[in-house]
């Protein structure tokens, strides 16, 4: 990757340069080239839409690995701009990697949680690079608990490598407690879901991805160096792992796709959250009007239709 953008992509950065210094030469010359800057931004146009609508499960990785890409507080404080956040486990510490609170959507007060990234090495570094640790997933558990004895629904942004260290007792008491919660669940998985560390707080009634997000059970590079021992073919194993948006649509794991602005969720922000945000009223409307016993039937239905398969004679 070179000025954030990506190996891809460089066609596609060389027209756009040659575009501007055509744009500045007519500037300082005083000659009308408008006929050659239509005709190459017909032709970037084109290009854009040929590469972006046929992107590899690989580029997809690469997209949703992204430094520029929105992280979870990035949409947050566009899609809730009264959200109030809140810390601690009550029992241990603050992890900064799980981030949640309280705000209104819809006209109705909500809580919201995310998992968070850091934009630098020292962000990072305190936010665990997003891999968030036992106390992290407790205090999503307090979240949980709290809007369930208040009616509130639960809106959840999922972004993490995967899970961290010793936190698979964290992680297993949350999908007990996420697979029976009496209020409506709604999760947007907006770049990496990563194995368990996805799944802590990814028990819901509706599961929302962006286009360019995966999910899977494991990283690219990791079943790469497991089945080839070879890291390098990670791209293989992205096809193999069918971990895009479109696959998982298509087995019935995420219910809903969330088309992103051409290039990516980073090249708009604000358009993206707005799809966000219109996907989740969406999805809310349909689940609010269902009584808590309809809303743990629900969520159980859908996962007990995961891997469902016949046999023939």
């Amino acid at each position: 990757m070179a000025n954030g953008f990506l190996d891809f992509e460089k066609p596609i950065i060389e027209l756009e340069r040659k575009i501007s210094e055509l744009r500045a030469y007519t500037q300082e010359s005083g000659l009308d080239f408008s006929q050659e800057i239509a005709t190459l931004e017909a032709r970037l146009s084109s290009l854009k839409e040929e590469t972006y609508k046929n992107l590899t499960r690989w580029q997809r990785v690469m997209l949703a690995r992204h430094p520029q890409r929105p992280y979870s507080l990035d949409y947050i404080s566009r899609i809730f701009p009264d959200f109030l956040e809140l810390h601690g486990d009550r029992l241990y510490s603050d992890d900064p990697a799980m981030v949640g609170g309280l705000a209104t959507f819809m006209g109705r007060p909500v809580t919201v949680i995310g998992q968070q990234k850091g934009r630098d090495t020292k962000e990072n570094i305190r936010r665990h690079f997003g891999m968030p640790y036992p106390e992290g997933y407790r205090k999503a558990l307090r979240f949980f608990q709290a809007a369930e004895k208040f009616g509130r629904p639960i809106i959840l942004f999922i972004d993490t490598p995967g899970a961290f260290r010793g936190q698979a007792w964290a992680i297993a008491t949350n999908l007990k407690a996420m697979a029976s919660l009496k209020v409506p669940t709604v999760g947007v998985l907006i770049s990496e879901g990563g194995s368990g560390g996805a799944l802590g707080i990814g028990v819901v009634n509706r599961l929302l991805m962006l286009e360019n997000a995966y999910y899977s059970v494991i990283s690219p590079e990791g079943c790469a160096a497991i089945l080839w021992r070879d890291s390098g073919r990670a791209p293989d194993a992205a096809d193999a792992l069918k971990l895009s948006a479109g696959d998982l649509v298509e087995l019935g794991i995420v219910d809903q796709l969330i088309g992103e602005p051409t290039g990516g969720a980073h090249r708009d922000p604000d358009e993206m959250a707005r799809r966000i945000s219109e996907a989740l009223r969406g999805q809310l409307e349909e689940l609010v009007g269902l009584s808590a016993t309809q809303i743990v039937e629900q969520r159980w239905n859908k996962y007990r239709r995961f891997g469902a398969f016949e046999t023939g004679e």
